[in-house]
């Protein structure tokens, strides 16, 4: 929850910062537009870094800068200051988002993991939802230092906790770290059908996500002539839809496999889709219309997303680490892209908007099916039907 929380606790305070530090809001947005880019990038990093030294240091560190970096921030005196204290905290905090995963399936295998997972992801989705307003409320009490000031906390004690309770989980090791062997290992892993069927997966689905989250401002003020408020009161039943999602699956990983979930999660994500386009298109909609079936699409993502992470992590053999990092660069990137991307899509109107995020599950759909194929092939052959084949085929 670290990374998430200091990401998003410092956007309700960006307007009194910049008149704090007298700047203008472009140079302030800095901060969130750097801190992103540094999750993405740093996640490639710290993959092959922790396949080679291992877990245990690789995440100490990263949490010793997120909370030099936190402390750093909350000290600043400048913009620039301001500006490196959110890069260092981004660094170290993409070392958890990396490795979290990683660590979950050293520990406890593929299916073991399965039921594990949800809570990491629940976790990311509680962060991002109470963020904003842990960030409003301690700007307005005691300042925005105040907001960093808590990651320092946060970081620390964290850093603590892992410092006791974590061992080293990984059992094998990469052998190099030249920059042909680092080039190497991302190459073996993107040669994955696998991998990339369940990149694909979640990472489409999570597009759609971004979709809603950069249109649907505009949308409430501008169509449906709301406010800010009413957007986040509404916005809520979204953020607890992707919670409830999440644990749900950490529910059922004993009952369903892994690939059960993916495709049950896809396929309530496509319903909520086709939903919020139905409406549009019949010129039905309203607030419900707007933030009750995207609660849908974001439920079932809260099923999928947490199992297509873990299969894509465990098809990469012994290069876990390289990756979960490499999995978060493609998603955090995406996630940038189609930000530049809404304005332009909401010129030509909603239901375009709305059409885009139906098509983002149809692919998950169709990557997912494909990634579960490549691995009912790639079991072993012994001349008898294989149990693990009968349970594993996809139908169809």
């Amino acid at each position: 929850m670290a990374s998430p929380l200091a990401l998003n606790a410092f956007v309700p305070a960006m307007p009194d910062v910049a008149v704090a530090l007298d700047a203008d809001i472009a140079t302030i947005q800095l901060t969130f537009t750097f801190y992103l880019l540094t999750l993405a990038i740093g996640q490639l990093i710290t993959g092959p870094l922790a396949d080679y030294f291992g877990r245990r240091p690789v995440l100490l560190t990263g949490l010793g800068l997120h909370t030099v970096g936190s402390l750093f921030a909350a000290s600043a005196d400048g913009v620039d200051m301001l500006i490196v204290g959110r890069i260092l905290q981004a660094l170290g905090g993409s070392t958890c988002m990396a490795l979290v995963r990683a660590i979950i399936l050293d520990v406890h295998g593929r299916q073991g993991a399965a039921g594990r997972m949800g809570y990491v992801v629940m976790a990311i989705a509680i962060a991002q939802a109470i963020a904003p307003t842990i960030g409003g409320y301690l700007n307005l009490w005691s300042g925005w230092n105040s907001i960093f000031y808590l990651s320092v906390f946060m970081g620390a004690l964290v850093w603590l906790l892992a410092l006791r309770m974590l061992p080293e989980t990984s059992n094998e090791r990469s052998d190099s770290l030249h920059l042909g062997g680092i080039l190497k290992r991302y190459r073996n892993v993107l040669e994955s059908k696998q991998y990339l069927g369940y990149v694909l997966s979640t990472t489409a689905v999570a597009a759609a996500f971004y979709l809603f989250v950069g249109s649907s401002p505009y949308i409430v003020m501008g169509q449906l002539g709301g406010n800010s408020a009413q957007f986040g009161s509404w916005f809520l039943i979204v953020s607890l839809a992707f919670m409830a999602g999440s644990f749900l699956s950490t529910r059922l990983a004993q009952a369903f496999s892994v690939d059960q979930m993916i495709l049950s999660g896809n396929l309530l994500s496509l319903l909520g889709a086709a939903f919020l386009v139905g409406l549009s298109v019949l010129n039905q909609l309203s607030f419900a219309g707007l933030f009750l079936p995207m609660a849908l699409l974001v439920f079932g993502r809260g099923l999928s997303q947490p199992n297509a992470q873990l299969a894509a992590i465990n098809s990469s053999d012994r290069l876990a680490g390289t990756a979960s990092g490499l999995m978060g660069f493609i998603q955090l990137m995406t996630g940038a892209a189609i930000a530049q991307l809404v304005p332009v899509l909401l010129e030509y109107g909603t239901t375009l908007v709305f059409g885009c995020i139906l098509v983002a599950p149809i692919i998950a759909l169709m990557a997912h099916v494909s990634a579960w194929r490549w691995q009912y092939e790639k079991l072993p052959d012994d001349g008898h039907e294989n149990p693990q084949r009968q349970r594993g085929k996809p139908n169809g």
